[in-house]
């Protein structure tokens, strides 16, 4: 029963990260982990079929990540982000915006320092 919920969230999982690569609404790599992890749970055979994709092989932060798809992730979280700032600007809250502010800049920090470019 565990295999099988495992599966089922990693399959959904994966169907939204690959949405994601196509439409940047939101970032990919959380999607892709956790598909990887509820595969990694349920079996070895699917576990090995995923880490041979090539969505998993791009976004595989343990070995880095190429320039464009650090770009990728740094403008579109910016994007979305600019977007809860003005609209919590506009309503005059002050502390969600610093709050936004402060996740922001290490969101950048971390994938400018943090992440190897390969």
């Amino acid at each position: 029963m565990k295999k099988i919920l495992y599966i089922m969230i990693g399959c959904i999982s994966l169907g939204v990260g690959i949405i994601n690569v196509i439409l940047p609404i939101l970032p990919t790599v959380p999607f892709v982990l956790l598909a990887a992890f509820c595969f990694a749970k349920s079996s070895e055979r699917l576990d090995g079929w995923f880490k041979n994709t090539k969505l998993y092989e791009e976004n595989n932060i343990k070995s880095g990540m190429t320039k464009r798809a650090k770009l990728h992730i740094m403008c579109s979280v910016t994007l979305l982000m600019s977007i809860g700032f003005i609209m919590m600007g506009l309503k005059g809250i002050v502390v969600g915006n610093i709050v936004l502010l402060i996740v922001w800049i290490f969101h950048m920090v971390y994938f400018t320092f943090g992440v190897k470019t390969v």
